[in-house]
């Protein structure tokens, strides 16, 4: 008996193993969709000058612009209220498509309502984001999306982005659907609303970008959208094969790695702004210099400090890729343009050396897994420690349209197609770096 038993599974088990394959494939195979962020903007405490007076928001409409970066077929969005102390209740949340050339207006017959659970308002517990029902809306890569909320009582603490470039409304009474609000209020900010995610096919990814007023854009143009993220975003759509890339720009005016600015610092938002994006895949960090100008900003320091702040940028590097590699996130290390001649921080000869030690760390193999350096691409080659006459936007700190769009065109698209071609994020604890030096 033993014996018959013992043979039985052996002959079977080739039919076994078919039927046990077969299984797996049809229960847990590669997803047909999956959700990948599209658009997104890094909340943070909206400071008293930035917020919304208490009386504009009560009983009123609220109706903000987004630009995405891919298109899909359905969609949701993403609330915030991360640094609400109470719960924040939303009567309602309306997307529709936005008429171009035409601030605020929305074409009506887009318009639809967004649920939540199946109920038209929802109320976001305090420190939380919230996450709307999928929608059923055709939307177009690179277009803009207008998402309509209406609030019955205004926080006291207001989550927002204030750097958003863009220009929002604001009118008293219910105008969620209205093809134009009424006398609205028009302010440069966004305010309870972090990300827009679509249903994408399972190859699509997003970038997250990581960084700091360059990033989010000062000195572009308000309503252009012409951020160096934007333009990288244009450039993915114009190549077959990237796509289905989207870009999203986690840039926070004043942000640093260490300390905290005008929202937390990088380390502290690293979670919730780059590793809860939907679909993210590569990371690129642009962030460093607001550290090195704040060090210097009331004056000379000693040399042992220089030495502990470049050691604490790159620790906050390390660690930052060692989390991202712990996801299968790739990581890509941006070098810290020049600042020299900067009207707000005046940095000495001394900090510009600690910038271009951690620039040289940046650069060096085994550390990021990629670099794209913008240093080399933004800087005079007359004036080393300066940005580009024709790429300075003025205050010799940011770049203007012309210096994004340069930063944009730095960055190759081979760098994200050898990545998805070799397949070497499939197993993230056995990360290898590969050390690529973009200029």
């Amino acid at each position: 008996m033993r014996n018959r038993l013992s043979k039985a599974p052996r002959a079977a088990l080739p039919i076994f193993l078919a039927i046990l394959l077969s299984a797996v494939c049809a229960s847990g195979g590669p997803p047909s969709r999956v959700w990948v962020g599209t658009w997104s903007a890094a909340p943070q405490l909206v400071e008293p000058a930035n917020a919304l007076p208490a009386d504009e928001l009560r009983d009123s409409t609220l109706r903000q612009i987004v630009h995405v970066s891919v298109g899909g077929a359905d969609l949701r969005v993403r609330l915030s209220n991360s640094f609400g102390a109470v719960p924040l209740h939303l009567d309602s949340v309306h997307i529709a498509r936005a008429v171009p050339d035409a601030l605020g207006a929305i074409d009506p017959s887009t318009d639809r309502a967004v649920t939540f659970s199946g109920a038209p308002d929802v109320t976001i517990p305090s420190d939380a984001e919230y996450l709307s029902d999928p929608v059923a809306f055709r939307m177009a890569p690179l277009s803009d999306l207008a998402i309509t909320i209406r609030i019955d009582e205004p926080p006291a603490d207001e989550t927002g982005h204030p750097g958003s470039r863009t220009t929002s409304f604001a009118a008293r009474g219910d105008w969620i659907s209205a093809a134009e609000l009424p006398h609205p209020t028009e302010v440069e900010h966004w305010y309870f609303i972090s990300g827009v995610e679509v249903l994408a096919p399972p190859q699509d990814a997003s970038v997250v970008v990581l960084g700091d007023s360059i990033t989010d854009g000062h000195a572009s143009t308000t309503n252009q959208n012409n951020r160096w993220t934007d333009f990288l975003a244009r450039r993915f759509q114009s190549n077959p094969s990237t796509r289905g890339l989207a870009v999203l720009n986690e840039g926070i005016g004043g942000n640093r790695l260490l300390l905290d600015g005008l929202g937390p610092n990088a380390l502290a938002r690293f979670d919730r702004d780059v590793l809860a994006q939907a679909g993210v895949r590569y990371l690129i960090v642009l962030e460093g210099i607001n550290d090195i100008g704040m060090a210097g900003r009331r004056g000379e320091i000693s040399p042992a400090a220089h030495r502990a702040l470049v050691h604490s940028i790159i620790g906050a590097y390390e660690q930052m890729i060692v989390r991202a590699h712990a996801h299968g996130i790739e990581v890509i290390g941006a070098t810290i343009l020049p600042f020299v001649g900067s009207v707000f921080y005046h940095p000495s000869t001394a900090f510009d050396a600690d910038r271009q030690a951690i620039n040289a760390w940046i650069r060096a193999p085994g550390h990021f897994d990629a670099v794209v350096d913008f240093d080399r691409v933004m800087r005079d080659p007359k004036a080393p420690n300066r940005l580009l006459p024709a790429y300075d936007s003025g205050d010799h700190l940011h770049p203007g349209p012309a210096g994004y769009a340069a930063m944009a065109d730095a960055v190759p698209l081979s760098l994200f197609t050898h990545a998805r071609a070799s397949g070497m994020l499939a197993h993230p604890a056995n990360h290898q770096t590969r050390s690529e030096v973009i200029e």
